[in-house]
């Protein structure tokens, strides 16, 4: 692997980490909330059942195969994203046909 191209204050930045001379600012509270959201994210204490085409199932389950996850993991992770903004909706971005009159 080649090493990356970093501008000054990248490489600064690098070195101050590998010297281990940076330090986080978090306080004591903000790091408990961050934790309590970082666990509650991943506690899974709720079953959905829902109903999909066999295609779009094959799909997941091709998709998840490549990824080396379990189907619903993949589809709760997509869910997730969703939720979280992390996807985008494409098709809410394209522009309404207009009819001509």
């Amino acid at each position: 692997m080649s090493e990356p191209n970093l501008d000054q204050e990248e490489q600064a930045l690098l070195e101050a980490f590998e010297n281990e001379e940076l330090q986080s600012d978090l306080d004591e509270d903000r790091r408990r909330s961050l934790a309590a959201d970082a666990e509650a994210t991943f506690r899974k204490d709720r079953r959905i059942n829902i109903r999909l085409s066999s295609r779009d199932l094959n799909a997941l389950q091709r998709r998840a195969l490549e990824e080396g996850l379990p189907y619903q993991t993949l589809v709760a992770s997509i869910l997730h994203k969703y939720v979280s903004g992390g996807l985008k909706d494409l098709s809410a971005e394209k522009p309404v046909p207009q009819h001509e009159e």
